[in-house]
């Protein structure tokens, strides 16, 4: 059965769903995050099967979340690069793996130690900001025009 896309959506979340969404390609844009570039590098680091690796990798590139770039040493090598798109999934990922560390913590693992390079410093947990960059719940966001009725905790 052929996966539901969201091409033509009003969501924006669907719409970047289809470029993403699944746990491959997010982990791929992870990898590359951690400086992973060569396909075999990425088959090794994830224990992905070939043919997977192959069309996610293809897939992020047709996307334009990564760039396919011909190093050309030894003959014919491939890397893959993050694009400007893919590198603004950072706080996607980094928000991620907080949630997972807090509602799905590894059993016998500390959360990873993420720290401010110049500083040194843990960073901060990814937050929702309003102009003046002060913190907002979802109770404190809406869509314009929205009524109380389209509130998700409106009856809690």
């Amino acid at each position: 059965m052929a996966r539901k896309r969201f091409d033509d959506s009003n969501c924006s979340v669907a719409r970047a769903l289809n470029e993403v969404g699944d746990w491959w390609s997010l982990l791929i844009v992870l990898q590359a995050m951690y400086g992973t570039r060569r396909y075999v590098d990425f088959q090794k680091e994830l224990g992905i099967a070939k043919n997977i690796l192959c069309d996610r990798l293809g897939r992020l590139v047709e996307n334009q979340v990564l760039t396919k770039v011909d190093v050309g040493e030894h003959g014919c090598r491939f890397e893959y690069r993050l694009t400007d798109k893919g590198r603004e999934l950072f706080p996607v990922v980094i928000a991620l793996r907080q949630w997972g560390d807090r509602w799905n913590p590894a059993p016998d693992q500390a959360p990873l130690d993420l720290r401010d390079r110049a500083s040194g410093r843990p960073i901060s947990p990814v937050c929702v900001r309003d102009a003046d960059g002060q913190p907002l719940t979802i109770r404190e966001v809406c869509l314009p025009g929205a009524t109380s009725a389209d509130d998700p905790d409106a009856d809690s």
